[in-house]
């Protein structure tokens, strides 16, 4: 069965769309365009890149989860370093090790930019703060006076997972020499399930999404550093929430998280068997029932 594959933003927990793809892959579904957000953006370009579930997981189990917090020497400084890094550099930490990470697997198969792979093949949703614009890459290149040779995949990756103030911006000179500051692709659309539609569908999309019933926020805000966080919550969640629950939840593969939050840097080998076990499951469970023509007919007009 040919499909296209669509993977939420989920930080660290991203994991386990490895094992949903690896059930997906038992049951022969070939994959015909990939796209993601954050972690998901990690999941479609190794898998636009040649990459096998099995692959992924062997490079996902060798990854140092760790060191995706790129510490510098303030960092080091109790209390004051993480806010000089976010005074300075609007963000606590570089992301920089991800994105050599990317690289370096993607140069494994000889794919370096968006024009080393086939057009249409993979989009990664990321978010311009500069000009208030939501990106889908390579599609929107041309708003920068750029191509898909001049853009890196692994740096369209590090855009769309710089979690705000977490992370710093990627900051983006254009060919026009005008810098944006780019930032999580999820502040827009953590779930871009919408990517891929047309009207009449020759084979399904498939997403891939954590199980999230509700926005889960604390009622109760004593401090702007909790007012902050329920803005951010909300703003990464409400959006897409709606739309899965009105849309798409029959061709949505979703997982459950078993507590472990995005950023739990610190997965132990235990947790890394629990994320690519709940995927599985997950998938293999989906697809006992999915029957495309029957969706086909439910689809709204």
């Amino acid at each position: 069965m040919r499909a296209d594959a669509v993977f939420e933003g989920g930080g660290v927990r991203g994991i386990a769309f490895a094992g949903a793809v690896e059930a997906m892959e038992e049951e022969n579904v070939q994959w015909e365009r990939l796209a993601g957000t954050s972690v998901g953006a990690v999941i479609a370009a190794l898998l636009a890149g040649g990459y096998t579930s099995v692959e992924i997981k062997e490079a996902m189990r060798n990854f140092d989860y760790a060191k995706l917090r790129g510490e510098t020497f303030l960092n080091r400084i109790p209390l004051i370093g993480n806010l000089a890094e976010l005074i300075f550099h609007f963000g606590i930490y570089k992301n920089d090790y991800l994105k050599d990470w990317i690289d370096s697997l993607l140069h494994a198969k000889g794919i370096k930019t968006f024009a080393d792979l086939p057009s249409d093949k993979l989009k990664i949703i990321a978010s311009d703060i500069s000009n208030g614009l939501m990106l889908i890459l390579p599609d929107d290149l041309d708003r920068y006076h750029m191509t898909p040779a001049d853009v890196k995949i692994s740096t369209a990756v590090m855009m769309s997972a710089s979690m705000p103030f977490y992370f710093r911006p990627v900051k983006w000179k254009s060919n026009l020499q005008h810098t944006s500051y780019i930032l999580d692709g999820g502040l827009l659309s953590n779930f871009p399930i919408w990517i891929f539609d047309v009207e009449k569908p020759r084979f399904p999309t498939f997403g891939f999404r954590f199980i999230k019933d509700e926005v889960r926020i604390d009622p109760v805000i004593p401090t702007p550093f909790h007012l902050f966080q329920n803005i951010f919550k909300t703003m990464m969640q409400a959006h897409d929430m709606r739309y899965i629950s009105e849309e798409t939840k029959e061709r949505t593969i979703q997982i459950p998280a078993l507590g472990i939050n995005s950023t739990d840097f610190d997965l132990t080998e235990e947790e890394i068997r629990i994320l690519l076990d709940s995927g599985y499951t997950a998938a293999k469970e989906f697809l006992a029932t999915w029957d495309f023509e029957k969706y086909q007919h439910k689809r709204k007009p």
